[in-house]
């Protein structure tokens, strides 16, 4: 397997987020070759069409798209909130979809593997399901291997972040190795 760069962006703001958590863990277990280039939505804008016009794309938003045209792939570790994607998360991906003119270059076939963890029970399928009309929007090549939902997230992870199930530090494991398989084929 040749050396891969995938971008990964937790979406919560929180400090001690699981899913940022996971995204480390994510990085720890991923094969050989590849490197997670762990990415953060702080600082981005809520997104505002004047601005747009006015000032352009934010520089903190031009250096992410950069970031993900030159990566190899996409992971995105979604929180669960109400049932549906963060909307700090679909802010982030709105402003990296702008000018509509750079929606090929940042996202146009670019492997894409979504994951999260909620503190919930049932993990964070229906976050992941609510992403899914977004990447097709974008044009991009979502990866279908098995999901991973981490429920129960507070278990999983123990008080400083670390990754500590080991049927879910397993799961992972196998996730990155299928989604490492899927952009690397």
């Amino acid at each position: 397997m040749r050396t891969m760069t995938i971008v990964g962006i937790a979406g919560s703001l929180r400090r001690g987020s699981y899913n940022a958590a996971l995204l480390r863990a994510a990085s720890e277990l991923s094969p050989a070759g590849i490197t997670i280039d762990q990415q953060s939505i702080r600082g981005i804008p809520l997104y505002d069409g004047d601005v747009e016009d006015e000032l352009g794309v934010p520089s903190v938003v031009e250096e992410l798209k950069d970031r993900i045209a030159a990566s190899s792939g996409l992971l995105i570790v979604t929180p669960e909130y109400n049932s549906s994607m963060p909307g700090v998360l679909k802010n982030a991906l709105d402003w990296l979809s702008r000018p509509d003119a750079d929606v090929a270059r940042v996202f146009g076939g670019r492997p894409v593997a979504l994951m999260g963890a909620t503190p919930g029970r049932l993990g964070t399928a229906l976050s992941q399901a609510a992403w899914l009309p977004v990447l097709r929007a974008l044009g991009t090549r979502p990866w279908w291997g098995p999901r991973l939902l981490v429920g129960g997230a507070s278990k999983a992870l123990d008080a400083d972040g670390r990754l500590v199930d080991q049927r879910v530090r397993e799961e992972l494991r196998a996730f990155m190795a299928g989604f490492a398989e899927f952009v690397g084929g």
